[in-house]
C-alpha cells in the first residue's frame, strides 16, 4: 500500500485492519530510501506471511534484495517475532532498541512476557521465540541511514520496557513510526504484563506530544497521513488530567 514516495505499508493481520499478511502481525512499514530499503517491525512471519509481506514489497516495484535492515520498535512477537526468519532470508540487519536487545538475542519468552501472553491465549502453546542476532542497539537521538533518508530514534517505553518510536522527514510529510506508543484516536494499549507501566506510558506520550510529525503511523489500527499530532495530544490531555487513555479495542 503506498503511502508516500518514500513509505509503503506492506504487510499487517486482519485484526491490525489491512490484512496485507496475516494475524497477529503488527503494521509493517518499509522505507525506500533509493539505493535501500528498510522495513519498520516485521510480524511472526507465521506461516506464509513473510512471503505475503515480500510479495507486497514487488508488488510496489520494488526489490526486497535491497532490504537491507529490519528496524523493530519492541520485543512483542507480532512485531518482531519474525527477525530471525527475516534475516535469515534477507540478509539484513537487526536494529533494536537497547533495552529489547538482549531478550531478542537470547529469545527470552519471560521477558517478553511471551509466557503470559500464552496463557492468556494470544499465542498457539507450541510457539517458540526464535532468538535473533541484532547488529546495532540504538538509543535516544541515534540517527538510522536508509539511503538518502534518516531516522532519528525516540525511546518510549510504557507499552513495555525497550520500546522505541522513530521519526522520519520524507519530502512532503514528516512520519512517526509509533509502534505501540500511542494510536489513533489518542488510544493506547495497556496490558497486564510485567514491564507494562502508565508512568512510563503518560511520560512517553508527553515527549511526542512536544514532536512534530504529520503522519502518525502506529503498529495496529489506522493510520492517520495528516494532523497526526493531534492524536498524541488527545493521548496527551488524558495523562495530563490525571487519567489514562483510552485502551485500544475497548
Amino acid at each position: 500500500m503506498h503511502i508516500s514516495d518514500e513509505v509503503y505499508l506492506v504487510g499487517g493481520g486482519i485484526a491490525t485492519c489491512f490484512g496485507l499478511s496475516n494475524d497477529p502481525d503488527c503494521h509493517v512499514y518499509l522505507i525506500d530510501g533509493g539505493d535501500e530499503l528498510a522495513l519498520i517491525d516485521c510480524g511472526m512471519a507465521a506461516g506464509d506471511s513473510l512471503e505475503r509481506i515480500l510479495a507486497n514489497v514487488r508488488a510496489e516495484g520494488l526489490d526486497p534484495a535491497k532490504i537491507t535492515k529490519i528496524i523493530v520498535t519492541h520485543y512483542h512477537m507480532d512485531h518482531a517475532g519474525g527477525a530471525a526468519r527475516f534475516r535469515e532470508r534477507l540478509g539484513a540487519e537487526v536494529i533494536a532498541p537497547a533495552g529489547a536487545a538482549d531478550a531478542l538475542r537470547t529469545g527470552d519468552e519471560r521477558a517478553v512476557a511471551l509466557d503470559v501472553a500464552k496463557a492468556a491465549g494470544f499465542y498457539a502453546q507450541d510457539y517458540r521465540f526464535e532468538p535473533v542476532e541484532v547488529a546495532r542497539e540504538v538509543r535516544e537521538g541515534d540517527r538510522i541511514p536508509v539511503g538518502r533518508l534518516e531516522l532519528e530514534v525516540v525511546e518510549t517505553p510504557g507499552h513495555c520496557d525497550g520500546h522505541a518510536s522513530y521519526l522520519l522527514q520524507g519530502r512532503d510529510r514528516r512520519f512517526l513510526f509509533a509502534g505501540d506508543a500511542v494510536f489513533s484516536g489518542g488510544r493506547v494499549v495497556l496490558q497486564n504484563i510485567h514491564d507494562c507501566s502508565i508512568q512510563k506510558s503518560a511520560d512517553s506520550i508527553a515527549k511526542l506530544a512536544g514532536l512534530e510529525f504529520d503522519a502518525l503511523l502506529p503498529g495496529h489500527a489506522a493510520i492517520c497521513l495528516d494532523g497526526g499530532m493531534a492524536h498524541v495530544a488527545t493521548a496527551h490531555k488524558a495523562c495530563a488530567s490525571l487519567f489514562v487513555p483510552k485502551n485500544l479495542g475497548a
